[in-house]
Order: C-alpha cells, then structure tokens, then sequence
C-alpha cells in the first residue's frame, strides 16, 4: 500500500468534515453563523468578545455574525447584569431548534457513510478513533 502524503490525509480528513458541515438545518446560514450558535448551546450565554475569543474573529467581526443571527431570531442579546455597557449573548428556543435539526442532519449523513462501509473498513476506521481525537485535542 502506498504511504499517504501529509497533505493528501489532510485534504482527505477536510472533505470529510465539508461534507458534514454541509448537512445544516438552515441552508442559508453561514459556517461561523452555525458555529456560534453550538458554541452558545456548549458554553451557555457569553460576552461577544468571549465569542470572538473562542472562534478566533475579530470583535467587528463577531458583532457581524451576530447582527445577522439576532435578525434571525437565533440569539438575543440583553445588558450584562455587571456592567450596563456591555451584553449578554444567548441562543432563543429558535437557535437551539436550528442546531438540534442540524445535528440530526448530520448524524443522519454520517450515520450513512458508515452503514455503507464493509466490516473490514469499519474496523480501520475505529482503529484510528484515538490518533483523531489526540489530532483534534491538540
């Protein structure tokens, strides 16, 4: 069997995780806007600096995502209750029905993919579970 160059396996594991991606409950909605609202359901209400923090944006940004996401009904933001300047985000009943949709889509897809593999393919990709998730831990 041929060794796989470095940026080949990176390419591969990238198509992978597009093609996840593109299972979404809303097909307008951006990959920084979905990203946003999971990270909302993981870490609970955070500051729009927070966020651009975690997501690695800048803060103009951040308020851009958000801007089209409170148009949308996706998340409010309210006053900080520590400081009156600044602002709370969290995601609406309509934001957490958007992910859970998406992560039925996804699971769906993925769900697929696997069914359709044979029992030997099935068993390699188990084998490399750990050294994937040591990759994304890094």
């Amino acid at each position: 069997m041929a060794r796989l160059d470095d940026d080949e396996l990176r390419l591969l594991v990238q198509r992978v995780a597009r093609r996840i991606r593109s299972n979404r409950g809303d097909e307008s909605m951006s990959d920084s806007q979905l990203g946003v609202l999971f990270l909302l359901d993981k870490i609970g209400d955070a500051s729009p600096s927070r966020l651009a923090e975690h997501e690695r944006v800048s803060p103009p940004s951040m308020n851009r995502t958000l801007n089209g996401l409170e148009e949308r009904g996706l998340v409010r933001r309210t006053p900080s209750p520590d400081d009156a300047r600044k602002v709370v985000v969290s995601i609406t009943e309509a934001g957490l029905e958007l992910i859970r949709e998406t992560r039925r889509l996804r699971t769906a897809w993925f769900s697929r993919q696997l069914a359709a593999l044979d029992a030997e393919e099935r068993a390699a990709l188990e084998a490399v579970v750990p050294v994937l998730r040591k990759l994304a831990d890094a």
